[in-house]
């Protein structure tokens, strides 16, 4: 497809605290755009205060789409994510505004500009029938030790408990012979989109502090109330609930941990997440990147990147 008759497309990366919310808000405005929430865990409904989910006061009249739109039980794949965000791309096209998407959730967005194709060649029923059976038996543990020797970098993107990807990525190395990393990494490379890929970072120390500052935020906002409804509701295996920040307070709830041990495994495993979004985003993608260390050169930032996103889409 010439690069002229694809779909314009703004996408805004960054780590969780970085300041993608504030600046998609403005951005929105001068670009006439609607925002895609690129986050894979704002879509459940009632998980706001975890998830850092806007509200609709800060998002002063811009559009919003893929957020509260799954219950905590229901789960949510790549490929429903890619599906839902390439039709709404098209229609927000059609109303002749510009499509954003933010977020920090690499695969998904990776799958959405990338020609990505999810398709039932590397399905296999009975293997994954097998598999679902040594879970319920036997717990996810063995599976996922399985897939740690098989894949480590699935592994180590994929929860332990999230039975249904551990079996997705074994299912894939018995049906392919590749690893789920090698399956994803032959997919094709070429951007569908006219995309403005811009990326915010932050001096290490300083988005650590705003992670650390954030979270207290989350406890003093009431996420300990927040989590105990899902907990009281039975809600247990389930993709939502493996989302930091609702993990580590489960396992304060469980007696598993004291309240001040869940709060600074909290702390520690966003910090962690924020460095594997750094990391995912760099090696994955072709970023341009803009620096947001600086508390007073907002103005400044946000000039520049509205410039190149203009320059590069021709707008």
């Amino acid at each position: 497809m010439e690069e002229s008759k694809k779909e314009k497309l703004v996408v805004l990366i960054g780590p969780t605290a970085v300041g993608k919310t504030k600046l998609s808000i403005e951005l929105a405005k001068k670009l006439n755009a609607e925002i895609i929430s690129g986050d894979s865990m704002q879509i459940y409904r009632g998980m706001d205060i975890g998830t850092a989910k806007i509200s609709s006061t800060e998002m002063e009249g811009i559009p919003h789409h893929l957020i509260d739109i799954k219950e905590p039980h229901e789960s949510f794949s790549v490929a429903e994510f890619q599906a839902v965000v390439r039709d709404l791309i098209s229609d927000i096209h059609s109303r002749g505004k510009l499509p954003m998407i933010v977020g920090g959730t690499g695969l998904y967005i990776q799958s959405v500009i990338f020609d990505y194709k999810f398709t039932d060649d590397a399905s296999n029923p009975e293997y994954r029938k097998i598999l679902e059976q040594q879970a319920a038996e036997s717990g996810v543990d063995s599976l996922f030790q399985k897939l740690k020797e098989i894949d480590q970098q699935s592994a180590e993107r994929i929860h332990p408990n999230n039975v249904r990807r551990v079996i997705r990525a074994l299912e894939i190395f018995k049906t392919t012979g590749k690893t789920m990393t090698e399956y994803m990494d032959e997919q094709k490379q070429e951007l569908i989109y006219d995309v403005a890929l811009v990326g915010l970072t932050m001096e290490r120390d300083k988005l650590y502090e705003r992670i650390n500052n954030r979270v207290d935020l989350m406890i003093k906002s009431g996420l300990l109330e927040e989590v105990s409804i899902l907990h009281s509701q039975g809600l247990r295996d389930c993709q939502s609930i493996q989302a930091i920040g609702y993990k580590e307070i489960y396992h304060y709830l469980d007696g598993a941990l004291s309240l001040d041990e869940a709060i600074t495994q909290l702390k520690q495993n966003t910090r962690r997440y924020a460095k594997r979004q750094l990391t995912w985003f760099r090696n994955k993608m072709e970023v341009k990147w803009f620096d947001m260390t600086a508390n007073n050169e907002f103005e400044e930032k946000f000039n520049e990147i509205y410039k190149y996103i203009a320059g590069k889409l021709g707008i």
